[in-house]
């Protein structure tokens, strides 16, 4: 039977775990993930674990936070003033908000703190920090 390489089109069901067991992402319930092995388009750890595999073989993978998403990095948080938001925006903790920056760019960043007069923003991806197990089934090579 064939096994997934470098350069195949490829359909994957996966969920995604932090250590804690709770799940963060899983493509049980949709469509499954496709992807090309090789063009990036997926984290590098899964890429590689899916080389190898046969249709229908399923395996767990971790993938260390240094390989996924990178550290959690604390020049990627900042605090501005609440009087930079319109008062119509209700801000909460944890939400997630799309910033224009300078250069006119759009960054996604989360609510990490507020204060009567201050917002804590953290642009570091939501998982970065995060050593992530993946279950992978490999469904199909097209």
């Amino acid at each position: 039977m064939v096994k997934a390489k470098d350069g195949d089109t490829v359909r994957v069901q996966y969920t995604g775990r932090l250590d804690d067991g709770s799940v963060f992402d899983s493509s049980v319930e949709r469509e499954t993930l496709q992807f090309t092995i090789g063009k990036g388009q997926v984290l590098h750890g899964v890429e590689q674990a899916v080389i190898g595999m046969r249709p229908q073989e399923s395996k767990t993978v971790l993938v260390p936070a240094a390989e996924a998403y990178g550290p959690h990095r604390d020049e990627m948080t900042t605090e501005v003033q609440r009087s930079q938001f319109p008062d119509s925006v209700e801000l909460k903790v944890g939400q997630r908000l799309q910033i224009n920056q300078k250069n006119k760019q759009s960054i996604a960043v989360s609510v990490l703190e507020l204060s009567d007069s201050t917002v804590t923003l953290d642009a570091n991806h939501p998982l970065a920090g995060k050593d992530l197990t993946f279950d992978l089934q490999l469904v199909e090579i097209a």
